[in-house]
């Protein structure tokens, strides 16, 4: 491709070579660059791409996008751009001739619920009959093909790839998770979304973010890239969403008057039922996995489909057969045990609120849980969180998460700071913390083991990784009991 036709539609300037020439791949890590390739400088946490640009050239690199003059080999392209994170979404939609426009997008963001969210929109639009990609935490997928996924939202250049094969194989919507990192460092900059949904926003990420204003506005991009949007008026940030943004609203609640709103809910160990209330009338819903802000999740994805014209019946349908890994997960069921134990991936303060919440509805005796926070993450929750799990539990056990660079006693300690009850105990090693429950757990007992949920592994110093999927631990726990 010639990199005229990349560099279509962004403003830049050429400061040494031409670009009248031919490119293969676009790239920026400069260890993937090969022979003929475009390399993109893009500004890092930890470190700046612009320093890596004398060995991308070195490896063969044909043209350098960057922000700032650099030294350039004979025969070797420069070009300066404002920024290079968008000039690599630009570049990457040019380079794979546009393939979110042959696609219908839906974007979810908020702190909590867009997993889930995700795998119910893509259950009913399967019901419908449509081919459906889904991109985010857990995995992506193209249909029933399950591909590995590294971060929530991938960067703009893998998730061009991803868009591409996914109109390859005939997809027709594509149902994504779309973090405020990835509005923030413009990973999803230049797409067009039919429907952006705000589930709701609470403390998380702050380490990256700095200013819950900060938080807060680059979620808002979302909206400003969809042609409409549905948005939880129960939360109150949704009311300013609705403010803030001018395309097409479509609102949801269970508590105020919205354009769907769900009513007469009964909860369940094992689900809900609840009447969803639109347009003048009145459906019932049933879901299976439990807890109030579940049915958030189910009222935003019914919204979507139900505009999109799907039945009400493959509504239900949807609904009814969607089962998310590590959300609410029931594990240990094949022991007949007398105690429950659910795995979840709740990490902020208010997913840790919202899952004891739950679990409390259906504990028939003590509430257990397990829980520690991630390492070089945002330490102000730490304490909150040290709080919130021991007033919500009877018993709090508490342990490592993800520790990375840090010991993963500092992090506890700050995790007991918001601890005033006398009713929780250190387990530092997080194996030995999820046996610890199992050994106490008595009948009618629910343990919540809570902060990795669908995760199989841990991070510690050094980016070392071991494998730890807690539904395989608590599976070898309970054989050796």
């Amino acid at each position: 491709m010639k990199l005229s036709k990349v560099l279509q539609g962004i403003d830049y300037r050429i400061i040494h070579g031409s670009i009248d020439v031919d490119i293969k791949s676009l790239q920026y890590n400069s260890k993937k660059v090969n022979e003929g390739d475009v390399f993109f400088c893009i500004r890092g946490f930890s470190t700046d791409g612009h320093q890596y640009a004398e060995a991308a050239q070195k490896s063969g690199a044909k043209v350098i996008i960057a922000e700032k003059e650099i030294s350039a080999q004979e025969g070797v392209t420069v070009v300066l751009v404002e920024d290079s994170r968008k000039a690599l979404a630009l570049s990457a939609a040019n380079y794979y001739n546009h393939p979110a426009d042959k696609l219908k997008l839906i974007g979810i963001t908020g702190t909590n619920g867009k997993t889930t969210s995700t795998y119910m929109i893509k259950s009913i639009l399967e019901e419908a009959g449509y081919k459906v990609g889904l991109i985010g935490t857990i995995a992506n997928f193209i249909g029933d093909e399950k591909l590995a996924a590294e971060r929530t939202t991938p960067e703009s250049l893998e998730l061009h790839q991803l868009f591409a094969e996914m109109v390859d194989k005939k997809v027709d919507y594509c149902v994504m998770e779309v973090s405020s990192h990835s509005l923030d460092l413009h990973r999803v900059y230049g797409l067009t979304f039919k429907y952006g949904i705000f589930s709701n926003l609470t403390q998380d990420h702050l380490d990256f973010h700095k200013t819950f204003e900060n938080y807060y506005n680059a979620k808002l991009k979302l909206f400003k890239y969809s042609e409409n949007s549905v948005i939880n008026v129960d939360d109150p940030y949704g009311n300013k969403i609705c403010e803030d943004v001018k395309n097409q609203k479509y609102t949801y609640s269970i508590d105020k008057e919205s354009n769907y709103r769900a009513k007469d809910i009964e909860l369940h160990s094992r689900g809900a039922k609840y009447n969803l209330c639109y347009n003048g009338g009145v459906e019932e819903i049933s879901i299976f996995i439990p807890g109030k802000y579940n049915i958030y999740n189910s009222l935003s994805a019914a919204v979507v489909c139900l505009e999109e014209g799907v039945t009400i019946d493959a509504v239900k349908r949807g609904l009814e057969k969607v089962q998310v890994p590590g959300r609410c997960e029931l594990v240990g069921k094949e022991y007949n045990l007398d105690f429950d134990i659910i795995v979840d991936y709740a990490h902020s303060p208010d997913g840790l609120v919202n899952i004891l919440n739950t679990a409390r509805e259906f504990t028939k005796n003590r509430l257990i849980s397990v829980f520690g926070c991630g390492g070089n993450r945002d330490k102000t929750k730490r304490p909150i969180m040290g709080e919130i799990g021991s007033r919500l539990s009877d018993i709090a056990i508490i342990t490592s998460d993800n520790p990375r660079d840090e010991e993963p006693m500092d992090i506890i300690k700050d995790i007991l700071q918001g601890i005033t009850k006398d009713n929780y105990i250190v387990v530092e090693n997080r194996k030995e913390a999820i046996k610890k429950a199992i050994e106490i757990a008595e009948a009618g007992d629910v343990i919540v083991v809570a902060g990795k949920g669908h995760e199989d592994y841990q991070i510690f110093k050094n980016k070392q990784v071991i494998h730890f999927d807690e539904r395989e631990v608590i599976k070898e726990i309970l054989d050796n009991r």
